[in-house]
């Protein structure tokens, strides 16, 4: 007994030895503490970058353009800087960064064209982090291999020299099948790979009579009703051959004003009428205040007589909406506004509860704007009510494409001189007149014929009567 407990005793004390041992051994020494750090640390290891995408800009945006690039591969960047400028479907607009950091790569250049939404334009990388050692640009051959091919759909378009891109897949994860590819010839969307065009000329049949001899070098002549194998191509100084054009790409501003004029005129069943308006009121108002140095324009009482008669016909201030119409609470007018880009129409909000010298500096500030392409999303969308003004061209009268989802858009024509003869025949004589013609089209879901002879016939007086508007 005495001696099993000597030995065990002896047991505990040997482990106990031992464990101390390793205990020391395992003990980290300060250098190998930093160097687990290092290697773990996102110097070493490089933290993942800041992806840059197209964001929305506008909420009917799709895809957007690149204008400028506002900084530079290596330059800091902090939230709310302005990274570059972007060309929404409606006008050019800043974006600004959300993070901070460095701008290490931009994948889109400037000028490039239609990047739908979420793209990856560009690349941040943290402060303190090497810029240049940014992960490069993905390229066309890397997003090729993404695509799932089966063996026979892939042979088919490596022998045709086809894009798998415009292939639509329809097998299991995405797998584009020999079955696609074979739609995708019928549909004829697709472009042959270019190929050498070799001219083939038919000898002419044998005659019996013996032709004239030519000269060896000059090739038979073609018949005179045979088509070219080729298309004519046109020569820089000289007029253009038949059936030559040239492409021009067109903005995203004028795609979506295509698409909302197309919609116009396809969904909408457009009606019109149209009525004279006596300018005299207002040009003696004009020059009344012109000597108190107060400028504004004949458009400027347009607009506030078009927001005042909404107030007073609030059944016209309305959109079509689903299956149903909705009544507008705001007066939003919509002004036309010519660009480079193309027609975009900022509003000037609650115009009804404006007087005629603040429209006349909203609107002045809208259209500069306009013309800058710098207008913000907030200051083009939501009107009720459209104007647009072509009199300043010169045009005497024409009718305008509602603006959907509004329900009526007033087109209005340049000013002219008339003799009339008075109201009252006692008076005799002829009375000279400055007529404007105005035409609204409207939503014959929403605004009947009768709805808008009152309309018309209500703005006529507020526009011929000017201190109406300022008691409506």
């Amino acid at each position: 007994m005495a001696a099993s407990l000597q030995l065990g005793r002896q047991g505990i004390l040997l482990g106990l030895r031992i464990i101390k041992v390793k205990k020391c051994l395992w003990t980290p020494q300060p250098g190998n503490v930093h160097l687990r750090h290092f290697f773990q640390s996102a110097s070493f290891l490089g933290a993942p970058p800041l992806q840059v995408q197209m964001p929305a800009l506008s909420p009917t945006m799709e895809e957007g353009n690149i204008v400028k690039w506002l900084k530079k591969e290596g330059e800091p960047v902090a939230a709310g800087d302005a990274l570059c400028e972007i060309e929404t479907d409606k006008a050019v607009v800043t974006m600004e960064s959300n993070e901070d950091g460095i701008l290490a790569k931009i994948l889109m250049a400037e000028g490039s064209r239609s990047v739908p939404l979420g793209t990856l334009i560009a690349l941040m990388v943290e402060e303190g982090e090497d810029w240049k050692q940014a992960p490069p640009a993905p390229s066309a051959a890397a997003s090729e291999e993404e695509l799932r091919l089966s063996p026979a759909a892939r042979y088919i378009l490596d022998t045709l020299g086809l894009d798998p891109q415009l292939a639509t897949p329809t097998g299991p994860r995405g797998l584009i099948t020999k079955e696609d590819v074979l739609n995708l010839l019928k549909k004829g969307d697709t472009v042959a790979p270019a190929t050498t065009v070799t001219t083939v000329v038919t000898a002419p049949a044998p005659s019996l009579t013996p032709a004239a001899p030519t000269p060896a070098t000059k090739p038979p002549a073609a018949p005179a009703s045979a088509r070219p194998t080729y298309p004519p191509v046109s020569v820089p100084g000289k007029p253009g051959a038949p059936g030559t054009f040239t492409e021009v790409p067109a903005s995203n501003v004028r795609r979506v004003i295509a698409q909302r004029l197309t919609q116009s005129k396809t969904t909408i069943p457009h009606a019109y009428a149209t009525i004279d308006c006596d300018l005299g009121a207002v040009m003696q108002l004009r020059r009344d205040l012109a000597e108190e140095e107060i400028k504004v324009s004949v458009n400027d009482f347009i607009i506030k007589a078009a927001a005042v008669t909404l107030k007073e016909l609030p059944e016209v201030n309305v959109t079509w909406a689903g299956e149903g119409p909705q009544a507008l609470h705001s007066i939003h007018i919509s002004i036309a506004v010519a660009t480079d880009r193309g027609l975009i129409t900022p509003i000037i909000k609650d115009a009804a509860s404006k007087g005629v010298q603040e429209i006349s500096a909203n609107a002045k500030a809208l259209a500069q704007k306009a013309r800058e392409g710098k207008l913000l999303p907030e200051e083009y969308l939501g009107g009720s009510f459209s104007i647009s003004n072509l009199g300043m061209f010169g045009i005497s009268g024409f009718s305008a494409v509602i603006n959907p989802p509004q329900a009526c858009i007033l087109a209005v024509g340049r000013s002219r001189a008339e003799l009339c003869l008075p109201v009252d025949p006692a008076q005799g004589g002829l009375s000279r007149q400055e007529l404007m013609t105005v035409t609204l089209s409207s939503d014959g879901r929403l605004v009947d014929d009768e709805l808008a002879s009152r309309f018309l016939n209500k703005f006529r007086a507020n526009l011929e009567k000017p201190q109406r508007m300022a008691l409506a």
